[in-house]
């Protein structure tokens, strides 16, 4: 039975802390999970794209959505990506976390083979009627098949199971031609924009929250920036978009993908260990220089310690306090 609640809020698509060994550090992990709670986010996302879950063995998948449902505790429902291989495989994996009890499971779009529109609707119709857990579409076209309006409009009216869709394309009349073809026969549709520096913009056109990467690093300022466009406090929202966009690109541009943002962390106290990634010399060095700017750029957002146990309520009021001043 799908939920008629659509999913809403800024949902953190949390990276995920490796040992010195190399494998997961659930200790951090649930530290971690704890942090950003307290910090305000509205859900969990593991084993997104900065949760780096292609490096990770379908077992270990499994094993850090467990470990986040646990240390959850309810708190906030969770969107588990369920990606695998192929539709057998990933239909096995949104059972596992149903079970586990996630609000929803998150699917992208088939990678590798470049599929077609039909391609891609047939691919999501046999996983969303085969689960018992609802289903929200992964749009990223930059890694994997794009999920174009049409195939989101048919697999929202012919699958209930389709809750919603992330969308990390960062296109804004692509998001809103969605909305406009699906809300009127769909009012429980679930959109949600993985891209940050749109975040303000998307969430005005009529998305329901965000995935955002930077809510990992700074979880106080993206829940400040949606709660300043729940409010009605436009000016405002803009305003931290534009304090929230440089710390975005430098991260963003940081290496290879997500490394700028495990330095974001690292900057908030968290040590996440190097990823599974390999680097040369060159790029250490890289990600290295940019270590002191994006440091610089989270502690004048973040206007805290780098402690985690920095506290979170004073922290979203300075940032409102001071872009309000500012209008």
């Amino acid at each position: 039975m799908t939920s008629n609640s659509r999913i809403s809020g800024i949902l953190t698509p949390n990276l995920t802390p490796v040992d010195a060994r190399g494998h997961v550090d659930e200790d951090c992990l649930r530290g971690y999970v704890d942090w950003l709670i307290e910090r305000g986010v509205d859900g969990l996302y593991p084993n997104g794209s900065t949760g780096e879950f292609i490096r990770f063995t379908p077992e270990e998948r499994r094993r850090i959505v467990r470990v986040v449902v646990d240390q959850t505790r309810g708190r906030v429902p969770i969107l588990a990506g369920a990606a695998e291989a192929n539709a057998r495989e990933t239909i096995d994996a949104c059972q596992a976390y149903g079970e586990m009890g996630v609000r929803a499971v998150a699917i992208v779009a088939p990678y590798y083979y470049r599929l077609s529109p039909e391609g891609v609707y047939a691919y999501f119709r046999e996983i969303a009627d085969a689960v018992s857990v609802d289903v929200t579409l992964y749009n990223i076209p930059l890694f994997a098949s794009p999920i174009d309006v049409e195939t989101v409009r048919r697999l929202a009216f012919d699958c209930p199971r389709v809750v919603g869709i992330k969308d990390s394309s960062g296109d804004l009349p692509n998001m809103m031609r969605m909305i406009q073809s699906i809300r009127p026969q769909r009012d429980d549709f679930t959109f949600l924009t993985g891209w940050d520096a749109a975040l303000v913009p998307m969430l005005i056109a009529g998305c329901d929250g965000g995935t955002n990467a930077t809510s990992g690093v700074v979880p106080e300022l993206t829940h400040a920036i949606y709660q300043a466009v729940q409010d009605g406090h436009i000016e405002a929202a803009m305003q931290m978009q534009y304090q929230l966009l440089p710390l975005f690109d430098a991260m963003i541009s940081s290496g290879e993908f997500p490394e700028g943002f495990r330095q974001g962390a690292r900057a908030r106290g968290w040590e996440m260990g190097s990823g599974r990634q390999p680097k040369t010399a060159q790029q250490q060095a890289a990600i290295d220089q940019a270590k002191s700017e994006i440091e610089r750029l989270v502690q004048q957002l973040s206007g805290a310690t780098t402690s985690p146990a920095a506290d979170d309520i004073q922290t979203i009021n300075a940032i409102v306090r001071r872009v309000l001043e500012q209008l």
